[in-house]
Order: structure tokens, then sequence, then C-alpha cells
């Protein structure tokens, strides 16, 4: 019998933590859906083939249940008695194309992807002693309960949309003595055949919509767990180079071992830099579309809260509450590497580095002057992602009032509940 225990502290201690265990649970999640992001390194290549037919099969039949869904919101717009249907399936088609182009994006540039994971992965700090200069425990540790939180609620949102239909119409038949088992799906999409006129059939899309609600978590899940791995090593990496300055004890009578030691982190630095700005290739179209359909998924989800019975509250409480931590994790963690980059001027003031030659603090000066602009994830035209950023789409309306200037993307929060009250206002009048 296999047995499972909670390590303790001075195991944790004792555990050298691989780079490949820090990436295990987005790899696993992407193999599920038939991504195989280390799939250049494969011994097996009927494997790969296979996992890549699946994922394209998956994809292709996701991408015609959202033309269904495009559909069915169309249709539901000719109409002002169906256009509340319509605004119930808009944040599911938000989220759906937020999927595709998250996959599209990673497949597009993977050769990047590749590139970044590989000079991340002989960066990581192999040995204990190492893992402790670094404080990797204390970067995992957070990285693996902000993981765990963002993997629930998507998952719970998926699944509760997906099943949450069969299991209601499994207990009023079985349970509580209806004469009928009421075939509906957690999704609304229009279909060219009668998906209901009989169990074979309803049962087979019922599954087959249940896999693409999957599919489409995972991608949408995938990438931004793939982002949360990156950006915490960044940080680490920034961490250290922070720490190995503040410590360096800048002996006066070692002018030649200070000069290299400098030389060594300004190359480091430099590579951390560069790092970012492969994460900036990778993310900063799609962060750009995941703000703005974040805000109108944001504005959907509200109407629907404010105008639905109890159970369809809830479920939709589940997909807001999904929105608005996603956002979060994404301003979170784009806030930490501005202040992690930021440190590094900081730890290099504090040497005693009016004890060293003047070529030496000319080198620490311009090392002070380059993290002064800090490194960050930036979508196109927007201002640097931070808690700022996410302050100004929970909080827009209280920095209206006391700022007199506001970026565009506070603009467009206030455009969203704008159409969000005119929503609200229209369907009641």
């Amino acid at each position: 019998e296999v047995t499972y225990k909670k390590m303790d502290k001075a195991e944790e201690d004792t555990t050298v933590r691989t780079f490949e265990g820090m990436m295990r649970v987005p790899v696993q999640f992407y193999r599920s859906i038939g991504e195989d992001i280390y799939a250049h390194r494969s011994k097996n290549p009927l494997k790969s083939l296979l996992l890549r037919i699946y994922l394209y099969a998956g994809f292709i039949n996701f991408n015609l249940l959202v033309i269904g869904e495009l559909v069915f919101f169309f249709k539901s717009l000719q109409d002002f008695e169906t256009i509340r249907l319509a605004i119930a399936v808009a944040p599911c088609i938000g989220f759906s194309l937020m999927s595709d182009f998250k996959q599209f994006a990673m497949a597009y540039r993977k050769q990047l992807l590749i590139q970044l994971l590989d000079e991340l992965e002989d960066m990581h700090p192999k040995s204990i002693q190492k893992q402790k200069e670094y404080q990797m425990p204390d970067f995992e540790k957070t990285m693996k309960r902000v993981i765990t939180v963002f993997t629930f609620l998507c998952l719970a949102y998926t699944t509760t949309f997906s099943f949450y239909p069969a299991i209601k119409a499994t207990v009023k038949y079985n349970f509580l003595g209806y004469d009928t088992f009421d075939r509906n799906f957690g999704f609304l999409i229009w279909f060219p055949f009668d998906a209901t006129s009989n169990n074979i059939i309803y049962w087979i899309t019922y599954w087959d919509i249940a896999h693409g609600a999957y599919l489409a978590g995972i991608a949408f899940l995938c990438a931004d767990l793939l982002l949360v791995v990156v950006i915490t090593q960044i940080c680490m990496h920034f961490n250290y180079i922070s720490l190995r300055l503040e410590n360096h004890p800048c002996n006066p009578g070692e002018d030649r071992e200070n000069i290299e030691f400098l030389v060594w982190i300004i190359r480091y630095h430099d590579k951390c830099l560069n790092l970012c700005e492969h994460v900036n290739s990778l993310y900063s179209f799609s962060l750009l579309l995941n703000f703005l359909m974040a805000s109108m998924q944001i504005c959907f989800i509200a109407f629907q809260v404010t105008e639905s019975t109890v159970e369809v509250i809830i479920i939709y409480c589940i997909f807001l509450m999904t929105s608005m931590v996603q956002v979060f994790m994404v301003c979170y963690y784009g806030d930490s590497l501005i202040a992690a980059s930021l440190k590094v001027g900081d730890a290099a003031y504090n040497q005693k580095w009016f004890q060293c030659s003047k070529t030496y603090c000319h080198m620490l000066k311009l090392l002070i002057m380059r993290s002064q602009k800090p490194a960050s994830i930036r979508p196109p035209t927007f201002p640097p992602i931070s808690l700022v950023t996410y302050m100004k789409v929970v909080f827009y309306s209280e920095c209206i009032k006391n700022c007199k200037h506001f970026s565009q993307f506070s603009q467009v929060i206030s455009m969203s509940y704008q159409f969000f009250a005119l929503l609200r206002t229209t369907y009641k009048d």
C-alpha cells in the first residue's frame, strides 16, 4: 500500500527542487489536451504524433462548438425577448476566444517558448546550498499556492457549467419523481440538428461539449500557469542579484576581484532583462486581449448575477471569481517583477562602493541607471502591468474621484461599467 505524508520543514530543506518539478503542473495539464511543450526532447515519435493528432482534433471540435455559440449569440440578438440569452452566452464566447488565442500564441511562438524555458533551466540552481542562497523554497511556496487557487477556480468554472445540467436532471428524475429527464446542456450552442432528439445523440453531444469545455479551460489555464512559473523564476534571479550585490564586501585592496564580480553581475542582470523581453514577446498581445476580454466578461457576468435565479447566480459567481482572480494573478506577478528588478539598483547603492576604484564606481553607476527602468510585462499601448492596474480594474470609480490622469485601461473599464448600466436599464425598460 502506498502512503503519502506531508513533508516537514527539515525534509523540504534537504530536497533538491528541479526545474521540471516547478514546471510539472502546466506541463501535465497541457499534455492532457495533447500539447507537449517538450515534444522536441521526446524519444517516442509515435507518442508525439498521437498527441499532436489528439490536440488538432480537440481544437477542431472546440472551434466548431465556438461557431455554434456565435450563431446562437447572433440569432438571440434578433429578438428583444431573447437578448438575455445572448448576454448569457457572451462571457462564454469571450472565454473561448481567449483560450483559442492563447493556444495560437503559444503555438506560433513555440520556438521562443522553448528557448526561454531552456535558458531558465540552465540558470536554475542545481544544489541544495545554491537553492537556499536563491531563497528558492520561499518563491516556490508562493507559486504553488497561487497555482492551486487559480487551477481550482478555472476547473470549477468549466466543470460546473459542463455537468450541472446533467446532475440536476439526474436528481430530479431519479430522486424527486419527475416523469421526464431534462435534456439540457451547460452551454448555449446552436446545432444544425436536434441534439436532444434521443438519448444516444444527446449524450454523445453532451460529452463532446464537456471535452470542448475542458480543453478551453486547460488552454486558458496553462498559458497563465506558464507565465506564473517563468516570472517566479525571473524574480528569484533578480532577488539573488540583489543579495549578492548588497553582501559584496568591496574590499579596497581587491580591485581586480571587485571588477570581475561586477562584470559577472552585469552580465547576469542583462540576461535576466533579456528573459523579460522574451516573456513580453510571448505574452504582450495576448495579455492586451486578456484584459479587454476580462472587462467585457465582468460586465456581462455582473448583468447575469443581477438578473438571474439563485442557481444561475452561483454558477456565474464562480465564473466571476475566476475572471477576477486571473486578472489579479497577472497583475500581482507583474508587480513582483517590477519590484524585484528595482531592488537591484537599491542593493547596488547600499554597497560600500566608496571603498572601490573609480572604474568600479563608474560601472556600478551604469548598473544603477539601467535598473531604474524596471523589467515588466507590457501589453501594447498600455502601461506596465502591476497591482495599480488591478486597482484600476476593480476600483476604477475611486481612481476617477482622486486622480487627474487615467490610463487607457481605466477608460476601458469605465466604458465597461457604463455598458453594464446601459444593459440593465434597457432590459428593465
